[in-house]
């Protein structure tokens, strides 16, 4: 998810960032990105040429592929492991540490031929081992992997000889390819998975760039993997180091990159957007994201398991607006697909913005004033503006709501992982194919607690149907049943601003999944 979902701000950091922007408003708004990264600056001395330096909005919750959701953190390791495959710019995939695939008539088994003379950072070579201890780390409860579930289909993996691997399904599974490329599927070194490495602070894994160092609240570092196979083709301009600073105000990151201590960064208020994009030393990368915005409801809450207070609340909610303010543009949405998934069905929507018949039916819904708390990480100012503006838009059609400021690891624990809350404010990031959005929905094991008995026959079978058309029909039609049933506030698709210095002459975001591919990015 940014759902999806993005990372945690501490008190520390607000409070030093706080006291530059005070300094800034006397010395003047260029000290901004000096006061910030000065004190990390020292340390970029040596290869600052060959050095990319990425503004990030929040810390990750662990540096772990397979135990985490965050988008935050798939951003962040997207350069320390490699997967089976991966997703090509032009919707298909392409291999990656598998050179080629194919699957048996029946569908029930994948065999994998992997790409020879791959070594681990640790200096072990890569075999068919590691991809079995891997996705059996995956699927063991003990991991308390979020995406376990997609994998139930899979009865075992074996490893037919040292690069051949073959993955047997109980049943067709027309997912599998898009749950291989996705980054929780990385894959681990089976002699560390069995020394229980701590991979969430020290990642080690076949990518193009080796981890160096992570200190929370400040910056990962990573230096490039020389023998990597991506560099066959040539890594002219390819960056040597890559460091990410994590900074969670969006004024600090523009500052910074207009003083040239930033040539990536991941947050630009409107305000800023003409001025970049003006500057002749920096450029901006706008592209409809594949997040989905959204206003979600515990739809076991004694209130929110009315139907009618949530068709209200939807009523309530001006979708373009929270999109124009709190997240920079975007598209609305009526459903659980992000606006450019070739899924995405257009399902009008059944509760557009009306907050008098919003106010109708609160009061047929029987509601007693209980106040009402939108949970909100506080770590993504996006998401709190957002939340300011639904408790605005919800107390004028007679609710009272109070917004409630969490850190990251608060909200996975307490709302994503334990269902503790009322309503919350989350972007759900992109998948590559519409069954891993719509997990867990098929057994109620979602964080929203909203089941639907056609909604599980209709998951089910568009898993095992290859055609797209029959898939599409499937989900148009699952799509129709949770707009009309509205578990969450479906909002909208933001747009991505991503703000670049002149250094930085080819960048490319992953297809679907809005994290940079480190080993494709190009300096002057």
């Amino acid at each position: 998810m940014s759902s999806s979902i993005g990372s945690h701000t501490t008190r520390r950091r607000s409070l030093i960032t706080a006291a530059l922007i005070i300094t800034a408003v006397v010395l003047g708004a260029g000290m901004v990105a000096t006061g910030v990264l000065g004190a990390l600056g020292a340390r970029e001395a040596v290869d600052a040429d060959r050095s990319v330096r990425i503004g990030m909005s929040g810390n990750p919750d662990t540096l772990d592929p397979h135990r985490t959701s965050g988008t935050l953190t798939f951003f962040s390791i997207r350069g320390f492991y490699d997967t089976l495959i991966e997703p090509g710019e032009d919707g298909e995939y392409r291999p990656a540490l598998a050179e080629s695939w194919k699957v048996s008539d029946d569908g029930l088994s994948w065999t994998f031929e992997l790409r020879p003379g791959v070594l681990f950072h640790h200096g072990r070579r890569l075999e068919a081992a590691d991809v079995v201890a891997t996705f059996e780390r995956i699927l063991d409860p003990d991991t308390g992997s979020p995406h376990a579930r997609e994998l139930r289909p899979l009865d075992r993996v074996v490893a037919v000889d040292d690069l051949t691997v073959r993955f047997e399904l109980s049943r067709p599974y027309t997912p599998l390819l898009a749950t291989l490329a996705s980054g929780w599927g990385a894959i681990l070194p089976a002699d560390l998975i069995e020394d229980e490495h701590r991979f969430s602070i020290e990642p080690v894994g076949t990518g193009p760039y080796v981890f160096v160092h992570w200190q929370e609240d400040s910056d990962i570092r990573m230096r490039r993997n020389p023998g990597h196979w991506r560099w066959q083709d040539g890594d002219e301009g390819a960056a040597e180091q890559v460091v990410l600073h994590i900074i969670t105000e969006t004024t600090v990151q523009e500052q910074a990159l207009i003083a040239g201590q930033l040539d990536i960064i991941d947050m630009i208020s409107e305000a800023m957007l003409d001025t970049l994009e003006q500057r002749p030393d920096t450029w901006v990368d706008e592209t409809l994201s594949s997040l989905v915005m959204v206003l979600s409801m515990n739809n076991d809450h004694a209130l929110l398991s009315d139907l009618r207070l949530r068709q209200a609340i939807a009523h309530a909610v001006n979708k373009q607006e929270v999109l124009d303010v709190a997240y920079n543009g975007g598209r609305p949405v009526s459903t659980f697909l992000d606006h450019g998934d070739p899924f995405y069905a257009g399902v009008e929507d059944p509760y557009p913005y009306n907050p008098e018949r919003a106010r109708e039916l609160v009061d047929k819904s029987g509601y007693d004033g209980q106040t009402l708390r939108i949970a909100v990480p506080q770590n993504y100012e996006p998401h709190v503006r957002a939340g300011e503006i639904y408790t605005e838009m919800l107390g004028r059609i007679g609710l009272s709501v109070e917004l409630r400021l969490m850190e990251w690891s608060t909200w996975l624990s307490d709302v994503y992982q334990n269902s503790e809350f009322d309503l919350t404010v989350i972007g759900h990031t992109g998948k590559l194919d519409p069954d891993g959005r719509f997990a867990g929905f098929d057994t109620g094991e979602n964080y929203v607690n909203w089941y639907h008995p056609e909604a599980e026959e209709l998951i089910e079978a568009a898993r095992s149907k290859a055609e797209f058309d029959r898939r599409f029909a499937l989900y148009a039609e699952l799509q129709r049943i949770m707009a009309e049933e509205v578990p969450m506030v479906f909002v909208g698709t933001s747009y991505r601003h991503i703000g670049l210095s002149e250094r930085v002459t080819e960048f490319q975001m992953d297809p679907k999944l809005d994290t940079i591919d480190f080993a494709r990015l190009r300096l002057e």
